[in-house]
C-alpha cells in the first residue's frame, strides 16, 4: 500500500541578485543541503524586464557538481573553456557535468519573458573528477504525456511507462515539468528512499492527504518520506517542477561555484583557479 508523502518543509524563495546583476529567486541553497541532499541549490527566474537579467553570468568556474538549466520561456547563450558554444531556447534543458572543472558563461538574451530554473546537483566523491560534459536536451526530444487535466514533460527519469529524454549518468534523477488544470489532481509513485521536492512556477495547489496545505507560486515543497506524491491544483491551475533523487549522504565543502567533500579539496581548487591550472 502506498504511503502519501506529506509536507516536510515549505521554502519561500528569496529575491536575490547574482552573476553580473541578474535578479532571480533563490529557492534553497547553503543552509538546506542536509534536507535536500543530493540537491544543492535551486535558482528560479521569471521576468519580463530584460534589464533584470541580460547582464548575465560572465565566465566563472565550476567543479564537483552538475548544473541543470531548464527554460520554459526565453533564450540563454552559453560558452565555455572547452570551446563549446550554443543557445538554450524555450522548452530546452541543458545538463552540464562540471566534474573536474570547467569555466563557462551563461548570458540570457532579451525576450518578452524569461521563465525557468537552474538546479545544482551534487556529485559523489568518486565522480567529482570526471571529465566535463554537456547534454543539450531540445524541446522536441522531451516526451510529453497528457492525462486527465495534466501535461507532464519528462526531462529526466521516467513517468509511468514513458522514459524521459535523459537518464542521469552519475546521479539518476527524476525531473518533471507538470501542468495541472484547476481542480485536477496529480499522483506520482516515487522511491521512498529518495529526496523529493516540488517548485511552483505558477498558480497554487494543495499537497498531501485530504485537502492538504495550500502552497502558492515561488515556493518549494520538500516532501516527507513516503511512496506517493499527491498534488491538487487550485483555481487558476498550476505549473510546477517535481524532482527526486537518492541522497548521497557525503560531507560537503562548498565555496561559491565549487563543491567538494573536504576543505583541503576546496582549497586546492581555488589555488588552481588562482594559478591557472584549474582546467584538467
Amino acid at each position: 500500500m502506498s504511503s502519501i508523502r506529506t509536507i516536510k518543509r515549505i521554502i519561500r524563495g528569496q529575491e536575490a541578485v547574482d552573476g553580473a546583476g541578474v535578479r532571480l529567486t533563490r529557492v534553497f541553497g547553503h543552509r538546506d543541503t542536509r534536507d535536500f541532499d543530493p540537491f544543492l541549490m535551486l535558482d528560479a527566474f521569471d521576468s519580463t524586464n530584460p534589464d533584470e537579467y541580460t547582464k548575465g553570468f560572465p565566465a566563472h568556474p565550476h567543479r564537483g557538481i552538475e548544473t541543470i538549466t531548464y527554460l520554459i520561456e526565453g533564450t540563454i547563450a552559453h560558452g565555455d573553456s572547452l570551446g563549446n558554444k550554443g543557445v538554450i531556447e524555450s522548452g530546452d534543458c541543458q545538463w552540464m557535468t562540471a566534474g573536474s572543472g570547467i569555466i563557462h558563461q551563461e548570458m540570457p538574451q532579451a525576450s518578452s519573458r524569461i521563465l525557468g530554473a537552474q538546479l545544482w546537483l551534487n556529485l559523489s566523491a568518486k565522480d567529482k573528477g570526471v571529465p566535463p560534459q554537456y547534454r543539450d536536451i531540445k524541446k522536441a526530444d522531451i516526451p510529453r504525456v497528457e492525462g486527465d487535466g495534466s501535461i507532464v514533460r519528462i526531462i529526466a527519469g521516467s513517468y509511468g511507462d514513458t522514459e524521459g529524454s535523459f537518464q542521469g549518468e552519475h546521479a539518476p534523477v527524476t525531473y518533471l515539468d507538470v501542468e495541472l488544470l484547476p481542480g485536477h489532481e496529480w499522483h506520482f509513485e516515487s522511491d521512498p528512499a529518495h529526496t523529493a521536492f516540488a517548485y511552483i512556477f505558477q498558480g497554487s495547489g494543495s499537497f498531501g492527504e485530504g485537502d492538504g496545505a495550500v502552497v502558492a507560486e515561488k515556493n518549494a515543497v520538500l516532501f516527507s518520506e513516503g511512496s506517493m506524491v499527491r498534488i491538487r491544483a487550485k483555481e487558476g491551475g498550476m505549473r510546477f517542477l517535481f524532482v527526486s533523487a537518492k541522497p548521497l549522504q557525503e560531507p560537503i565543502a562548498w565555496g561559491g561555484p565549487v563543491v567538494m567533500n573536504t576543505q583541503e579539496e576546496l582549497d586546492q581548487a581555488f589555488r588552481e583557479i588562482a594559478g591557472g591550472t584549474f582546467i584538467k
